[in-house]
């Protein structure tokens, strides 16, 4: 096979045909500046065709529901395997998505419970073992004794069907052909011998009445009726899947089963399997809420009847016993395991003792388990509840989880793309990560990876790095080789970072804290432990800390959340905390996250910095659209009247790919370009409003110089690096870094009022060490005219050029959430305890 991965004539977006050889079954980094076209080749390109190939192999039959995948722009790719694609917008915002579920973590604890879980009756909670015939017998003859009187008959029923839809007449047809006269449908008597109809999409409980016994036989001690009923038993077991009804007289009735039931109060248990405790399946999850475990979907309130644990009654009261060291008799339900964090979860693994049977049923499953559990430990993310819900991972979390369920299926020969995993990470935990990918190499694996960490790069075994700019000055192999000679390269920006040729230099002096503060009392949500914190105003400030410790918690959850519902009247519940002083030091605060600018395709960066409505105008008071009667309304995209209406202004159409994410398509009306012809014939220094939208940001900067209101709006987006990327660019195609960049650009356009609060998360994704370089001229710019930065970051780039940092931890989770320190990077670095300062003291030397 050959040992190389061989890209001719790459011309997808940016990249201007070239030709790349990489070497298979190595850990490879493809880096370079923001835009300079990374993803582009390791996503669009590479990943893009391995994936097209795929398609291709399978049959006709699927091919018909996938559709025809477009052909990425190259002449020819060699070598490539099985692609798999681990990026960081994958994880989903479905409610019933968790860690859990993502890993399949989920799926080997349903297979544990139903193999060797305890069931324990819901009513009494006493530990239920299986039936026997003759227990059963005398379970029914002990409630006969009970009912009032001898007068009427015991009815033996076997469920045959619950709970599911159909007309059953072939099934009414047999049990009438063997022997049987009655059935119970849906609580009513009929008659097997007289014709019955059922809804066919009605959902239908059939109970077939084994056989009816006077209760006068039964209390009297007959013989051949406790035969009779012990056959009848045995019989409505046998067709009623482990189960048979008793309906006595006055109404009262109990359920029996062979395999588990209450023998003191009859309760019984359905069968045992792993659907019971799946909360996506009618058979396990919760009647009320059918297993969100909320009122209703997207609400906050808990569901009354399962209070939030998503499972029915049964599935909750199956049990494993609890770690050795617990002095607890009761066991653990499934739920109270997807409670625990990874950390938790993986020690309650290692103590949990089994029987020796119990350990040969166990064994398999308990090992995928602990990998997966293990796994996540290895690259920081053992603060995590296994029920988080996926959407509210981020993008760093979300890719590194599903990044543990691929190492759990040691797959042999594939191509890993990754995007930068080391996002969300502190530098404590970069080392394991990179250990995980080490380990996707060795088991024969080509493993991919857009990074911009140094730790990464430097653990690589062959370096790419595209550039040497960013847009259209980007596209181009800057250099490609060995790390260690691309090292050496003198035309690679990124080696001459790593060399210390270039750097981002500490400042001679710090801004020194003021009197004025933001002090928060007090704050103890999710794993903060009820910790005082202060924030200097006027400051560049970070907040710093591993994964895990509390620090959005802390700068969004509460700081924020509670100034918004201040200045603004926010109805976001801050987190809890007993008091936050000095919101009147400040008149606006701004949260500049990673969220996406827009949930459709038509919005972009345009739209969103408020320079698209500007430019609209521009069009409409030219001479020619005067001339016309065209208005501002013409040159939209958002409404009728100028736009293309074959595809409402998108410049594609979507075809839905049932097995795979939705396909784009170019419009066949309008050729991708949005609007009418005529709408198009309408001039602006000779560029139509579709060729305005294709502008790269730094092109329609200089269009649009003489035009204010437009070019300061453009000229921000400049500043924080964004440059390349198109007025018109679909906000769904931009990553969160970006994202957060245009949000920043726009802050930065409006008039700043020199009291304004910024918060921002992690800035520095995707971010190259010049285009840090120039995100930090910016943010500095922002405290020098007053206003005040507070910054989540990992980046030791960004920490060290900070006036004040807040270091929290210790640890993450439930050994985190306390104020390690707080000071300025000097005193960070000295602090013996601070996991942050023990790296920060090497940029500090």
């Amino acid at each position: 096979m050959n040992d190389k991965i061989i890209i001719k004539g790459a011309r997808e977006h940016n990249l201007k045909n070239i030709t790349l050889e990489i070497p298979r079954n190595q850990l490879v980094t493809i880096t370079g500046l923001s835009g300079s076209g990374k993803s582009s080749l390791a996503f669009d390109t590479i990943f893009a065709e391995g994936q097209r190939r795929y398609v291709e192999s399978l049959s006709a039959y699927a091919r018909q529901f996938l559709g025809q995948m477009e052909k990425p722009d190259v002449d020819e790719i060699e070598g490539l395997s099985p692609a798999i694609s681990i990026d960081q917008k994958a994880h989903s915002a479905n409610p019933r998505s968790t860690v859990a579920t993502i890993t399949e973590i989920y799926d080997y604890l349903r297979v544990l419970y139903a193999r060797v879980g305890k069931p324990h009756c819901v009513k009494c909670k006493k530990e239920i073992e299986k039936l026997s015939n003759e227990q059963m017998v005398d379970v029914v003859l002990k409630g006969t004794g009970g009912t009032q009187g001898t007068k009427g008959a015991v009815k033996i029923l076997a469920p045959v069907v619950l709970g599911r839809k159909g007309e059953y007449y072939q099934l009414l047809y047999d049990l009438y052909n063997s022997g049987f006269a009655r059935v119970r449908i849906d609580g009513q008597l009929f008659d097997l011998s007289q014709q019955i109809k059922l809804k066919k999409y009605q959902q239908h409980t059939i109970e077939v009445v084994v056989d009816s016994i006077p209760v006068s036989s039964l209390m009297s001690d007959d013989k051949e009726a406790r035969q009779r009923l012990a056959d009848a038993l045995e019989t409505a077991v046998r067709r009623g899947n482990d189960v048979a009804i008793i309906a006595y007289p006055d109404g009262t009735e109990r359920m029996l089963s062979s395999k588990f039931s209450c023998p003191d109060d009859g309760f019984a248990f359905p069968e045992i399997e792993p659907r019971l405790f799946s909360f996506n399946s009618p058979y396990g999850a919760c009647q009320v809420c059918h297993g969100l475990g909320t009122a209703e979907l997207f609400s906050e309130e808990l569901c009354g009847a399962c209070t939030g644990d998503r499972l029915r009654p049964e599935a909750l009261h199956v049990w494993l016993p609890r770690s050795s060291a617990s002095t607890d008799t009761s066991g653990l339900s499934i739920v109270d395991i997807s409670r625990m964090s990874i950390e938790a979860a993986t020690e309650y693994f290692r103590s949990v003792q089994f029987s020796e049977r119990e350990q040969e049923i166990t064994g398999p499953v308990l090992k995928e388990v602990v990998n997966r559990l293990q796994f996540m430990m290895d690259v920081g993310l053992h603060y995590l509840a296994l029920n988080r819900m996926a959407g509210t991972l981020s993008g760093g979390e979300a890719q590194r989880i599903r990044l543990a369920s691929q190492v759990g299926s040691r797959l042999v020969g594939a191509l890993y793309v990754l995007d930068e995993p080391t996002i969300g990470l502190h530098q404590r935990d970069n080392d394991r990560l990179i250990e995980t990918l080490l380990q996707l190499r060795d088991l024969g694996n080509t493993v991919l990876v857009v990074e911009h960490d140094e730790d990464t790069i430097r653990a690589s075994d062959y370096m790419v790095e595209i550039g040497p700019g960013a847009g259209v000055h980007g596209g181009f192999v800057v250099a490609a080789g060995r790390t260690p000679d691309v090292f050496k390269d003198k035309n690679s920006l990124t080696a001459a970072y790593l060399r210390g040729d270039k750097k981002i230099e500490v400042p001679e002096t710090r801004r020194k804290a003021g009197k004025d503060s933001i002090k928060i009392r007090g704050a103890s949500e999710n794993n903060l432990k009820n910790i005082d914190v202060d924030i200097p105003l006027r400051r560049f400030v970070c907040v710093t800390g591993v994964s895990g410790s509390g620090k959005s918690t802390l700068a969004y959850d509460t700081m924020y959340k509670e100034l918004a519902r201040r200045l603004y009247g926010s109805k976001d519940r801050p987190g809890k905390h007993t008091a936050v002083l000095g919101a009147e030091y400040i008149d606006k605060t701004v949260l500049i996250d990673q969220g996406a600018i827009g949930r459709t395709p038509r919005s972009n960066p345009a739209t969103y910095t408020g320079c698209w409505g500007p430019i609209r105008e521009i069009f409409a008071a030219t001479e020619e659209a005067r001339f016309r009667g065209y208005k501002v309304g013409r040159f939209s995209f958002n409404v009728p009247g100028g736009r293309c209406e074959s595809c409402e202004g998108h410049g594609t159409t979507a075809i839905e790919m049932h097995f795979l994410p939705t396909v784009y398509v170019t419009c066949d009306v309008c050729k991708g370009k949005r609007f009418e012809r005529e709408t198009l014939e309408i001039l602006f220094k000779e560029k139509n409003v579709f060729q305005v939208l294709q502008m790269t940001v730094e092109e329609a900067t200089e269009f649009f110089s003489e035009i204010p209101v437009v070019h300061d709006k453009l000229k921000t987006l400049n500043e924080v690096g964004l440059g390349y990327l198109r007025l018109g660019q679909s906000a769904t195609t931009l990553s969160g870094g970006e994202a957060q960049r245009v949000k920043l650009a726009s802050e930065l356009s409006k008039r700043a009022t020199g009291r304004t609060l910024y918060l921002l998360d992690e800035p520095t994704t995707g971010l190259h060490f010049e285009d840090v370089k120039r995100l930090l001229e910016v943010l500095h710019k922002l405290v020098d005219k007053g206003n005040t930065v507070v910054v989540i970051e990992h980046n030791l780039d960004v920490i060290k050029t900070a006036d004040w940092l807040i270091d929290l931890g210790p640890e993450g989770g439930d050994k985190g959430g306390t104020l390690v320190m707080a000071g300025t990077p000097e005193d960070i670095a000295r602090h013996a305890k601070s996991y942050t300062g023990q790296y920060l003291k090497r940029m500090l030397k």
